[in-house]
Formats: structure tokens, sequence, C-alpha cells
């Protein structure tokens, strides 16, 4: 007789508990969402505060547009060397300032232009180590830590956005 009883207490506990769940992952849903947007809407160089009824859907569909118009990145064989590793992010990141300065209008346009063609130069020779093959004035970019740690494995050959973290 105790058997049945408590498959049926343990079933009317799985039955209450449900909406309770159900109300967390919602929860954990919507806080997601509203991250999203928080992150998406100044990329896009749009004023937040214009968008503050988006639907779930829209915040989606901007992300999905977003993250499509990033320059697909080549799954590399192996891990690439430091230096590599820092040309590729430094540039990653010229073209990030390069599509959103300019929407996000805090610097004046000229002043704008003049940065982004600085950064280029400095792309086009920059070595992690702040030597560069022109001439550049200003100073030489931070030095990397003195010996690398082993590279982690691989990750799995998919196009994923550079972090800088």
């Amino acid at each position: 007789m105790g058997l049945p009883r408590r498959a049926g207490d343990a079933a009317e506990l799985r039955k209450s508990l449900k909406p309770l769940l159900e109300k967390r992952r919602r929860a954990r849903i919507n806080e997601s969402l509203k991250q999203l947007k928080g992150l998406i809407l100044p990329l896009l160089g749009r004023e937040s505060s214009r968008y503050s009824k988006l639907e779930k859907a829209d915040i989606l569909e901007m992300t999905v547009r977003f993250l499509q118009d990033q320059p697909a990145s080549s799954c590399p064989r192996a891990a690439p060397t430091p230096p590599d590793s820092y040309r590729e992010g430094y540039r990653a990141c010229l073209e990030r300032l390069t599509r959103v300065l300019p929407a996000c209008r805090v610097l004046e346009p000229a002043v704008s232009a003049r940065l982004l063609e600085h950064l280029r130069r400095r792309a086009a020779g920059a070595t992690p180590d702040g030597g560069s093959a022109g001439d550049f004035c200003g100073p030489p970019l931070p030095s990397p830590p003195p010996a690398p740690m082993p590279s982690p494995p691989a990750p799995p050959c998919r196009p994923g956005l550079w972090r800088p973290w």
C-alpha cells in the first residue's frame, strides 16, 4: 500500500512544481533578452530609450542580423601563434570601430576619421611588441606577457565572434 501512494505523491509534487519551474525558466529567458537588448542596441548605433518596448522576436532578429554581418572567421586547424592572434584581434577591433564609431556619434566626424585612419596605419604593421613596419608616432602598444601559457585545445570548427576577454 505504501508504494502506490508515494508514486502518487511524486506525481503530484511534479505537477505542483511545474508552474514554478516554468516561471523561473521564463524569468531567465526574459533577463537574458534584456541583457541582449542592452548589448545589441549600442552595437547597432541605436538609442536605447527609443527602443524600450521591443518584442522578444525583434531583439533576437536584430542580434541574428548583427551576427550575420560579422565577418566569417575561418576555423584554424591549429591555434594561431601569439603575433597572428594579436594582429587578428587588432584588425577585428578596427573593423568593429569602423562600423560603430561613426554610428554612435561620440566624436566629431573629422576626429573619428583621423582616429580610424591612424588605427588603420598601425594595423598595417602592428606587432605585439609595439614594433611596426612603418614610422608611426605615439606610444608603442603594450608588450605581451613574457612567457605565453600553453594554448588550450582548438575550439570546435564554427564561426564565432572575437572577444577581447
